[in-house]
């Protein structure tokens, strides 16, 4: 291991057995690891027997231990990082530790594995080549809908985290303001015992979550599809050609040509054969 490194090490999301040897290795030999819940985070160690002292760090306290977390690493300590799941960072303290390590040109060693952001992805059905992690909407309802309608017109995948007492406001605030036909994916309590893939519409999945009182509870994490992609000025003969193919090819297939016929850019030609599917969908 490095001295004087901090490292920024990946826990499961749900079920423990998604964790990796490094990442067991790491925080075994490390001299102290940083958790957002001390209680929580001592339960995974001990169920790998793993007996490195633990500290708090958290949104409350993280400005007053920068200092302090930095002499440590300065005089050789090894440090990591954990969140109280899945990747640290994401919606979790340790952005004003990290930002000053780079800042000081000290050393910052990421330990990947589960995030519930690329999980979600992974199975939601909508497309990945890019997208936007907006995390926690606003809790209150009027800031929530300002936000959203700021992203109306998103052409990009969007993922939202929601704790279980908002999330059926959230489905429903989205397809207030995305529109009820908008495609969109509700994934509940990814890899545990009750996990929930939900895949539909927004009115829906509404529809749906009012109904099953059993399902509001765990944790969420919402894929919605992007605004349908509108054609360009010039893009007309590219529209009019995809039209055409796709009503006799895959999507894949469908693309490729349109691309080599029109001479565009075969991602531009994908993102336009994709809000065509949304309108037919």
């Amino acid at each position: 291991m490095t001295a004087g490194a901090l490292y920024i090490v990946s826990t499961p999301i749900g079920n423990l057995g998604d964790i990796t040897q490094r990442a067991l290795d790491t925080l075994a030999e490390v001299d102290l690891v940083l958790a957002e819940d001390t209680r929580r985070s001592g339960r995974l160690l001990r169920h790998y027997g793993i007996r490195t002292p633990l500290l708090a760090l958290h949104e409350h306290n993280e400005p007053a231990l920068v200092d302090k977390l930095i002499r440590r690493l300065q005089v050789g300590e090894q440090l990591a990082l954990i969140s109280d799941a899945g990747t640290p960072l994401i919606s979790d303290p340790g952005f004003l530790l990290v930002r000053e390590l780079t800042r000081q040109g000290e050393r910052i060693v990421p330990i990947p594995g589960a995030s519930a952001v690329i999980c979600a992805l992974s199975v939601a059905g909508l497309p990945t080549d890019r997208f936007v992690f907006e995390g926690f909407l606003p809790s209150r309802s009027q800031a929530r809908e300002t936000r959203l309608q700021q992203l109306s017109h998103e052409t990009r995948t969007l993922v939202f985290y929601e704790a279980p007492h908002r999330a059926l406001d959230t489905l429903e605030a989205l397809a207030k303001v995305f529109g009820p036909e908008r495609l969109a994916t509700v994934t509940r309590e990814l890899t545990k015992a009750y996990e929930t893939l939900r895949h539909g519409k927004l009115q829906a999945l509404c529809e749906w979550l009012r109904e099953a009182s059993e399902q509001q509870r765990g944790e969420f994490v919402i894929v919605v599809a992007g605004a349908p992609v509108e054609a360009a000025a010039g893009d007309e003969a590219v529209v009019e050609t995809l039209q055409l193919l796709l009503e006799e090819l895959p999507l894949s297939r469908a693309v490729d040509l349109a691309a080599r016929l029109c001479k565009e850019k075969r991602n531009k030609v994908y993102r336009l054969a994709l809000g065509l599917q949304e309108r037919v969908e």
